[in-house]
């Protein structure tokens, strides 16, 4: 037996079966790292139409989660993607980096300001703190394989980014959308400090709930209004969850409209809304009888006494009143809640607040004073008990409102703030109208966030903190009335910390900013802005602290895509919108993108207790990075996103799969040079001008779906190819001839001249999710490597038209039925591997003329050392009968060669031996070896 191995066309790659990502994925960085990579793709891209993706900051705190990497790596997919659009796609990434919870972690080292550190010192330990936080999220999105300008991001706590903080808030200042004003807002209690919507969130809570007495002030009016004799021992009742903010009681409302009953409870009467008698009469456990009514309207400016203060309140109307639960009356309590100021302010109600910045109520507050506000409801509850006012007590649990950091119930409390108004100079209706304007991914994102715009209040943006931007503005001490100069002054300022950071501003006097009688009579803001304030003019300051070329006239360009998680309807999303547009007049983004939050398999949330977390950097340290970014790609972000060990398995199964398709089609193209080997497309085979030109349908779907955002069908698609269409069917039948035939032959250049064009196009297909892979891959294939793929267009797949040659659906059709047939043989030891068939297809019609074409080639297409064609009239009995999905029906019969083997393409021939110098070999592989080369046409 002669060794013929020399003379295949074997395989050759230093591409590695073994992917060994998370060795080998650590190293590209480097290298990525050392030729700056970023750089140069922004230098080999210059020229073309500008992408601006405006990366939503993370918080400086923490190591990054799941979350985290399913966020960048979606924003990298989309910014690679549009290179391959043909777009300048710039990545930014950013930092948030004022706040609580950076001044909670100080407060753990150093204490509050003035214990061991001045304010100043302070601010300089958030600084630091913040940077090295800054450091630890930057290692690991790196390692994620996401490609940005890391060595300058934008940081909110850049003095260029505070400067133009503090111009924003000039020019909205400026349009007219700032004012002064005391309302309640929601404080928590831990942080001292009041909230922004987007720092709120709902969980359950027990809380007292409670009905309350107000004897009737005058018993006589009361009886008047309601057109009976007497209304002596009348009581207005109340129903709240919030006896803490009794004290703050001014007023009763009532709905106009609404119908109030003048009930008979045992000796007392009691005044109710007509439609809850019989459930308040339930929940008191008593039986009442109605003795008159009469609407809202009427009861108005009737009068109730407090139930345990020296305060005669007033019955007032109001539109919030409703029906869904307690009495009908509302306790309010102008202090603590919107609705209830606004009534207030409507009714010149006292505003008083009785409750200080800590939590406590002010010691001149009767009975409660000093007090705890929940400490104080058990001493509120003893007193409505003693007095004989608290008609009914029951503990609930309902959703109220928390503060997002702590986890801790909110309060609202009326205090002096800042706002954005969202209607004094139309912010509202501009804001919505911009929402119309812009593409939201998926859909229902417009929805929601025209409702969360439509019914916000104003924008509370001034906080009570040490670490942040100052609210940098001059008040004049007896109106509250800003400085007619704030423009000019907001500019100067703006200048002073851009020069010399924050203690510009923190360490600076009035003095320093004013002259003569302006210093005597206006006095400096000592809040600083709401966080989402310095995130929230991203749009504008990152663009200042790292790109300033990319502006025009000092304004930034629109965004053209925003993408974060679905919570930042109410949040990032909504800021970014209300200081664009209280700015500029419009959105700051074009497309918006959110996408759903991680879950495990059962779709429960992560959670270390529950043990279910799933750690990106695990991911990274077992499978690499890549498979992480495959699993974000196949994941339907729109919804919730499960992960688990499990499905990452399954994942890194697919990755393997693709990986091995590419790696057949760079072994194959050993020793191939496009500059000399290129074939023609109008040369090439027929199976190879039909595989090129598929491969171009299918690019165009992948460009598609990249461009919708609609990634999970790219990862289906791509992996759908590489197993179906590639490794089962092109490239299982291309071996024969990629192995077989002259190294030089048109065969196998027509062979690997297909793949080269696939290749080239699948390593631009898989670059914005595999992105590792796809650079090794780029620097394996054929050809000037010089240029980074990352840098590249779409490939121009040549038009390639075998559509009229070779019936292929119909071919295709009867591949999976012979392939089950066969296998049926072999596990009947009746056949070996299906080169030792001899199969004989039985067709009629157009299934066998469409078998009929290849001719001699069809063995090739089915994996047979024969494969004949005859009249379904002439199939024996004993054939395998199949109907295809067309309906038509196909019979096979197969049995073992009886020819030999050829040593070389193990095909069964019966030339095999009819050369005396190669008597272990057919005849083309002696064609193949010494003669001019088997031709082939179509397979």
């Amino acid at each position: 037996m002669s060794d013929y191995k020399s003379t295949l066309n074997l395989p050759q790659t230093e591409f590695a079966m073994q992917a060994k990502l998370a060795q080998r994925e650590p190293e590209r960085l480097q290298q990525w790292q050392a030729q700056g990579l970023y750089q140069q793709v922004q230098q080999a891209t210059s020229g073309r139409p500008a992408f601006w993706l405006v990366d939503g900051p993370p918080y400086a705190n923490g190591d990054i989660h799941i979350g985290h990497a399913v966020n960048k790596v979606l924003k990298d997919i989309i910014v690679k993607s549009r290179r391959l659009d043909g777009y300048q796609a710039a990545y930014v990434p950013g930092w948030d980096c004022h706040g609580l919870p950076i001044e909670l972690q100080v407060e753990k080292k150093h204490g509050k300001v003035g214990k061991k550190l001045d304010a100043a010192e302070f601010r300089a330990a958030c600084r630091e703190y913040a940077s090295s936080q800054v450091e630890r999220q930057r290692v690991d999105f790196e390692r994620l394989g996401v490609l940005g300008d890391w060595d300058n991001p934008y940081l909110t706590m850049k003095p260029a980014f505070e400067a133009e903080q503090i111009r924003a808030l000039g020019k909205i200042i400026a349009n007219g959308h700032v004012v002064r004003g005391y309302k309640p807002v929601h404080w928590c209690l831990d942080c001292g400090s009041s909230l922004a919507e987007a720092e709120v969130e709902y969980q359950d809570k027990t809380s007292p709930a409670i009905d309350v007495k107000f004897p009737a002030a005058d018993p006589a009016d009361l009886a008047k209004r309601f057109g009976v004799a007497s209304a002596d021992n009348a009581h207005f009742v109340i129903w709240t969850t919030t006896p803490w903010t009794l004290p703050a009681n001014q007023a009763i409302a009532v709905h106009a409209e609404l119908q109030y009953a003048l009930v008979r409870c045992g000796e007392e009467l009691l005044v109710l809304a007509e439609e809850l008698v019989e459930a308040v009469c339930e929940r008191l456990g008593q039986t009442g009888e109605v003795l008159a009514t009469a609407t809202g309207e009427v009861l108005a400016g009737a009068q109730a006494q407090h139930p345990f203060l020296e305060r005669v309140v007033p019955i007032l109307t109001g539109e919030h009143v409703t029906l869904e639960t307690g009495t009908g009356l509302v306790h309010t309590a102008p202090a603590h809640g919107l609705e209830d100021f606004d009534v207030g302010k409507r009714e010149g109600l006292p505003m008083d607040n009785p409750v200080a910045s800590n939590g406590c109520f002010v010691e001149a507050t009767p009975h409660v004073g000093g007090t705890y506000v929940r400490k104080a409801e058990a001493t509120i509850l003893e007193l409505l008990e003693q007095r004989g006012m608290l008609a009914h007590h029951r503990e609930i649990r309902h959703s109220y409102p928390h503060c997002w950091r702590h986890k801790t119930p909110l309060i609202f409390r009326a205090t002096p703030q800042w706002f954005i108004s969202m209607d004094a100079e139309g912010l509202r209706a501009k804001a919505l109208e911009e929402i119309a304007k812009t593409q939201w991914f998926p859909a229902w994102g417009e929805r929601r966030i025209q409702e969360m715009v439509a019914g916000r209040p104003d924008w509370c943006i001034s906080r009570q903190r040490t670490w942040g931007v100052p609210m940098a503005v001059f008040m004049h001490r007896e109106t509250g009335e800003l400085h007619p100069q704030m423009p000019a002054l907001i500019e100067k300022i703006a200048d002073k910390v851009a020069a010399d950071g924050l203690e510009a501003w923190f360490g600076s006097q009035v003095s320093d900013w004013l002259d003569g009688d302006d210093a005597e009579q206006y006095e400096m803001a000592q809040d600083t802005l709401d966080v989402w304030f310095d995130s929230g003019v991203v749009h504008q300051c990152s663009f200042v602290s790292t790109v300033p070329e990319a502006m025009t006239d000092g304004i930034a360009p629109i965004g053209d895509f925003y993408l974060e998680g679905s919570d930042q309807h109410r949040g990032w999303f909504q800021s970014s919108l209300l200081t664009s547009c209280a700015m500029h007049g419009r959105a700051p983004y074009k497309s918006v993108l959110t996408h759903g939050f991680t879950v495990d398999e059962q779709g429960r949330k992560m959670s270390k207790s529950v043990g279910n977390v799933v750690a990106p950097q695990t991911v990274m340290n077992e499978l690499g990075a890549d498979v992480l970014r495959l699993w974000v790609a196949a994941s339907d972000y729109r919804g919730e996103i499960a992960v688990s060990k499990e499905l990452l398995k399954r994942i890194a199964d697919a990755y393997r799969r693709i990986r091995n398709t590419t790696r057949f089609l760079l072994g194959n193209l050993h020793g191939f040079d496009p500059e000399q080997h290129l074939v023609p497309v109008e040369e090439m085979l027929v199976l190879d001008r039909w595989a090129v030109a598929e491969a171009a349908k299918l690019q165009a779907r992948i460009q598609e779906a990249y461009l919708e955002c609609e990634f999970h069908q790219v990862y289906q698609r791509l992996h759908n190819y590489c197993v179906v269409d590639l490794g089962g069917l092109y490239l299982d039948i291309l071996k024969d001839r990629l192995y077989t035939t002259a190294a030089d032959s048109r065969a196998r250049r027509s062979a690997q001249s297909a793949m080269y064009h696939i290749a080239e196009a699948l390593v631009r297909w898989i670059a914005p999710v595999l992105s590792f892979t796809a650079d090794e891959i780029w620097q394996e294939l054929p050809g000037d490597r010089s240029g980074s793929v990352f840098a590249q267009t779409w490939y121009s797949l040549p038009a390639a038209d075998a559509a009229g040659e070779l019936d292929w659906a119909r071919l295709k059709a009867v591949r999976e039925p012979v392939k089950k047939y066969l296998e049926s043989l072999r596990k009947a030891e009746q056949l070996g591997g299906s080169l030792e068939a001899e199969l004989d297809l039985y067709a009629d019609g157009d299934l066998q003329a469409a078998l009929q074409a290849p001719g001699e080639e069809l063995r090739f297409w089915l994996l047979t050392s024969e494969a004949r064609v005859q009249s379904l009239t002439d199939a024996p009995v004993a054939a395998e009968r199949v109907t295809l999905e067309s309906g038509e029906v196909l019979a096979l019969s197969a049995r073992r060669s009886a020819h030999g083997k050829c040593e070389r393409c193990w095909h069964r021939r019966s030339d095999v031996g009819a050369n005396a110098n190669h008597p272990g070999i057919c005849g083309r592989c002696v064609d193949n070896i010494d003669g001019a080369g088997e031709a082939r046409r179509y397979v």
